[in-house]
């Protein structure tokens, strides 16, 4: 695994870590971090891994937004580039062949509440803050999020929030149906390994299958979602999992997934 400048992996029990390291920065987003996300996914990839976990290093931020400072000096031609880069990084989240669960252990703001919303759950601490302040910069959310916050949260309250700026903590993003659960500040990455090791004994065949069900019927509608589905649902007939998984189902016996 390549060593990077912004950011850590770690790999234990088939789990990996992908931490953004500029603590003195409130892990805000720049050309150079979106690169080594982009180059440390890829290899992530290849990696013996069954689930993978995203947050921020320190205990303050998971990611407080884009790079004001990088942006503040780009022309409409770089902007757009700086732009297609982070919706390139989201996609490769949204689309990375393992469940992936960011622990939102603090400002979740911009270009992090993008990444957030990329990952398939969210774990927050009841100190997060979440929200898409661009409209107060005079600019728009550029990373995704006019399209995953409507999906997540609902075409009127999305555009409340990106009209407004507003922030808002956990317990709304709670109501609204942006992250899965709240825990206790210190707990958060914990909780989030936690949720990773449940889901790490399931078999990993089906939860690919799954993660690609659910993103293309959400794309492609509900129609088409249903003969993905049906077509899914036949491969796992291919499998020694779904084989040795029912089998040890009716002999009431447990069983670890071999993922083939």
């Amino acid at each position: 695994m390549t060593e990077f400048k912004n950011i850590r992996i770690e790999i234990a029990d088939r789990i990996g870590e992908l931490s953004i390291d500029r603590e003195d920065k409130h892990n805000v987003l720049n050309s150079a971090v979106i690169s080594e996300l982009k180059k440390a996914l890829l290899e992530l990839e290849e990696a013996d891994i069954r689930v993978l976990i995203i947050t921020g290093s320190g205990d303050k931020s998971f990611v407080a937004g884009a790079d004001v400072a990088e942006m503040k000096e780009l022309s409409m031609s770089e902007a757009r580039e700086f732009s297609r880069d982070g919706h390139q990084l989201m996609q490769q989240v949204e689309e990375f062949p393992r469940p992936v669960i960011a622990a939102v252990n603090g400002y979740c703001l911009g270009g992090g509440n993008e990444l957030m919303m990329a990952c398939d759950l969210a774990v927050a601490s009841q100190e997060a803050v979440f929200g898409q302040p661009e409209t107060g910069l005079g600019i728009i959310a550029g990373y995704g999020g006019t399209q995953r916050l409507a999906r997540l949260v609902g075409v009127r309250k999305a555009k409340e929030l990106l009209y407004t700026g507003r922030k808002i903590d956990a317990e709304k993003a709670l109501e609204l149906g942006l992250i899965n659960e709240i825990v206790e500040h210190h707990q958060v990455k914990d909780r989030a390994r936690e949720l990773a090791r449940e889901i790490a004994g399931q078999a990993p065949i089906a939860l690919k299958l799954t993660k690609e069900a659910v993103n293309f019927g959400l794309e492609e509608g509900v129609e088409k979602g249903d003969s993905y589905e049906i077509n899914a649902f036949a491969l796992c007939f291919g499998t020694e999992d779904q084989k040795k998984g029912l089998q040890a189902f009716l002999n009431k016996e447990n069983i670890e997934f071999q993922g083939r």
